[in-house]
């Protein structure tokens, strides 16, 4: 059975992840894998830092047993695997990414600063390079609006047509609609504000998303092109939905620069689950292969968009 990730922050458990991850994991038949990390002390003196230690791994314990019982009460026999392990969150969680389906994690709200160099950062690490999605759950998803949708953004690149792949399934799943949304970023110049380029960003949508509307033909697929920022835009067509799904930008670089500041800025702001999809996600490449030779090739996203 395959897993889903859950990691546990013993300072501060996140219920809306924790009941996420168990319904999903419910949901898609995967075991549930519950992982707290206990980080190593480094701040105090040698005499002090045993104790330190010792009330970590106790308060890590007391995390653990309680989000057991949780999803006992949520889910009874859901099958789950608990395991506190010793090292940094973002370290431990990366490595047993690669044997997951699925990674789902709090969001303790730290700065920007905070995430790029703090030792018990998880999510900017995470997110930008896990081999798996990453779910970031700031707050629980808005499953009293009707009919429930979830949210795709869409550039025409790569990495955003594994994210209307994944998109795609998960609303099938969860027999919601799925709105795809291409944000197209306002020109510098108002004469390249054209009718044609409206047009021309509608017809890649479209393609983007043709093939999966024949694969899965009860999922209601709308489509739509806004202007704007994409991090307000997206954030806005999000505001009401289950979760809004991204692929992973960026090219290089630090962790930060790997993410992108499009995903990073969704992060910060959307009030919904967040899903990084990355390339090459396991479990859609062989529907994605079947694809691809109905869709045309890649196209340059709007450069703003990208990150």
């Amino acid at each position: 059975m395959n897993d889903l990730l859950l990691g546990v922050d013993p300072a501060e458990v996140s219920v809306p992840a924790l009941v996420w991850a168990a319904d999903e994991a419910d949901r898609r038949h995967l075991r549930l894998r519950l992982v707290v990390a206990v980080p190593p002390v480094h701040d105090r003196l040698r005499y002090d830092a045993l104790g330190h230690r010792t009330a970590l791994r106790i308060r890590a314990e007391s995390a653990l047993a309680d989000v057991e019982e949780l999803v006992r009460r949520l889910h009874g026999p859901l099958p789950t695997s608990s395991e506190l392990v010793d090292g940094a969150p973002a370290t431990v969680l990366m490595a047993r990414a690669a044997e997951a389906d699925l990674v789902v994690v709090g969001s303790r709200r730290l700065g920007r600063a905070a995430e790029l160099l703090s030792e018990s950062s998880v999510v900017v690490p995470l997110t930008a390079r896990a081999p798996c999605p990453v779910v970031v759950v700031r707050a629980p998803e808005h499953t009293e609006v009707h009919p429930p949708t979830l949210v795709v953004g869409v550039d025409g690149s790569e990495r955003s047509r594994e994210a209307v792949a994944f998109a795609v399934r998960e609303a099938g799943l969860r027999e919601a609609r799925l709105r795809a949304v291409w944000v197209w970023p306002r020109p510098v110049l108002a004469r390249e504000d054209t009718g044609a380029g409206l047009s021309e960003r509608r017809r890649l949508l479209a393609e983007s998303v043709a093939g999966w509307t024949e694969q899965y033909p009860d999922t209601d697929i709308t489509q739509d092109v806004v202007r704007g920022h994409p991090v307000e835009q997206l954030v806005l067509a999000a505001r009401d939905s289950l979760a809004l799904v991204v692929g992973r930008t960026g090219r290089g670089g630090y962790t930060g620069m790997r993410l992108g500041s499009t995903v990073h800025g969704l992060l910060h702001h959307a009030d919904c689950p967040v899903i990084v999809v990355p390339s090459g996600t396991p479990g859609e490449r062989d529907d994605h292969a079947r694809g691809r030779a109905e869709r045309p090739p890649p196209v340059e996203p709007d450069r703003p968009a990208a990150g």
